[in-house]
């Protein structure tokens, strides 16, 4: 399906009989053999989780890569016309960048603080094992990954991933403000959401592609401003470019601070979810990182662009340890928008100089020069401002998207035969 047409329409498969569903569990657990274990249960980041592998499986020709993830930001208590979660099903509609022969994917109770019943998955209508069994058990501030899924996923593509809480109790973990429109039924009906619930990541079994760059940044790489289910993301764009050569995955969380949490709904500080959210993404071999805006803009203002600076190099080192190259962003201007003062506005430059004149990432893509207007640097090409002089348009973030150029990326796709 072309990326940006049709992107809200569910088009359900047909669903397999139980005896198929037991057949192609037993046909994954021959071809996958020795990936059972990253269906365990794993803990909360901070308290040390379970990297994603990239490696090939044993008895396979490819590769797990991570195609689609989100951030998960906040909980919520969620009622909907007085009703509770009991019995609800999610249709989470997510889009791809690459494609597979095979899908698993990431269930996160990150944010709930009772234990997580799930009782039927399917992704595109294709019944979701864990360890074998069709319902599982998430505990409060931990994470699932699914056995492997034998069901085609295109790239460039709309995927559904279905789930149903029987009974759920506490905060429901979500990535707020999607921009893409998913679905969620009870007794009531059906109704609209641009959240993602519970759903986390989904990886592919890929045979070309040769990893997945892995994206962290606020609202401005999230998408605000960016048309409803286009997928104009500035990664999404990414994505476009690379076509099919890479995964992009998406850890964008609006408001976020490299520095500060940020509290509501704006997640934990990028340092700190950043072993989440980027170096456990499956395939990783590349991290691009455009953060540091709202360290500027929100309240409390951070006055020292040098601790920013730290923070964003101290990121970098991190990746370095697993051998990850990291692409890093310039600040764009702001002005027009209601936090933006001339002081705040030399901090942001005095960053900008610190991250071009080298030594905090591998590479970098001046993001302030391309968005800025040139007869104004301190604000937004009237082009591409989507209206609040802080957030871009679809035309800006294709512009974005364009200019990253990626370093060559080590290390390159390993033998098929190695674990």
């Amino acid at each position: 399906m072309p990326r940006r047409q049709g992107y809200a329409l569910l088009v359900a498969l047909v669903a397999g009989t139980a005896a198929l569903a037991t057949t192609l569990a037993f046909v994954c657990s021959l071809l996958f053999s020795g990936s059972g274990t990253r269906s365990e249960q794993i803990a909360a980041p901070d308290a040390g989780s379970v990297a994603r592998t990239p490696a090939a499986p044993a008895h396979s020709s490819g590769l797990w890569l991570g195609t689609w993830a989100a951030a998960p930001s906040t909980g919520v208590i969620e009622t909907y016309n007085g009703s509770d979660l009991n019995g609800r099903t999610i249709r989470n509609v997510v889009h791809t960048s690459i494609g597979g022969d095979a899908a698993r994917i990431t269930l996160s109770n990150l944010f709930g603080t009772h234990p997580l019943v799930v009782d039927h998955v399917t992704v595109n209508d294709r019944p979701v094992t864990f360890g074998g069994a069709g319902a599982v058990t998430i505990a409060a501030g931990g994470q699932i990954v699914s056995d492997p899924v034998l069901v085609p996923v295109a790239a460039d593509a709309d995927l559904v991933v279905t789930l149903r809480t029987p009974t759920a109790e506490g905060p429901v973990t979500i990535h707020p403000g999607s921009h893409q429109t998913s679905y969620v039924e009870d007794e009531r009906g059906t109704r609209r959401t641009t959240d993602w619930r519970y759903l986390t990541a989904v990886d592919v079994h890929n045979k070309t592609a040769a990893g997945t760059v892995a994206v962290i940044g606020d609202s401005l790489t999230a998408g605000t401003g960016s048309t409803l289910d286009a997928n104009s993301r500035w990664p999404d764009v990414l994505a476009d470019q690379l076509n099919g050569r890479y995964g992009v995955v998406n850890a964008g969380i609006a408001g976020n601070r490299v520095l500060r949490d940020g509290g509501d709904k704006r997640g934990v500080r990028a340092s700190a979810r950043f072993e989440r959210d980027v170096l456990d993404v499956a395939g990783v071999n590349t991290v691009v990182i455009a953060l540091g805006v709202n360290d500027v803009q929100q309240f409390p203002q951070e006055t020292d662009p040098q601790r920013i600076a730290d923070a964003l190099r101290s990121m970098t080192q991190r990746a370095h340890t697993q051998g990850l190259r990291v692409v890093g962003a310039t600040l764009m201007p702001y002005e027009g928008f209601p936090t933006w003062t001339p002081a705040q506005n030399a901090v942001r430059e005095q960053v900008n100089e610190l991250i071009r004149a080298g030594g905090i990432f591998d590479s970098v893509i001046d993001f302030d020069k391309a968005a800025s207007d040139p007869s104004h640097p301190t604000r937004l090409l009237p082009a591409y401002d989507s209206g609040d002089h802080l957030h871009l348009n679809d035309k800006g973030y294709q512009r974005l998207g364009s200019l990253v150029e990626l370093p060559p990326l080590q290390p390159e796709r390993p033998d098929s035969d190695q674990l």
